[in-house]
């Protein structure tokens, strides 16, 4: 994430963790297991081909463009969220 994109709370929570003056409290296995997971959530070792509208690209595009991420990886996310259980449509509201 650009931290051109960060609002005002965001930046200083950043510079905060990058002076070290942010500290976990996390134990060791906790963090280890976190850490895991982050690397098997990022890890893109499979390719896939899709076919979508023109219309729902462009507004993929613009949305990922919003975020300050390449599209890519917004649909990746989504994906991801979704199959994990996290994702929530507006659907599943009503």
């Amino acid at each position: 994430m650009s931290k051109v994109n960060l609002k005002k709370d965001e930046k200083d929570l950043l510079k905060g963790f990058e002076s070290g003056e942010f500290k976990s409290k996390l134990s060791k296995k906790r963090k280890e297991l976190l850490m895991s997971a982050a690397e098997e959530t990022f890890r893109k070792d499979k390719r896939i081909n899709i076919r979508i509208s023109s219309r729902d690209l462009e507004s993929i595009q613009r949305r990922a463009l919003e975020e300050g991420i390449p599209y890519q990886t917004l649909v990746s996310s989504i994906l991801h969220k979704y199959v994990s259980g996290s994702f929530k449509s507006t659907a599943d509201n009503n």
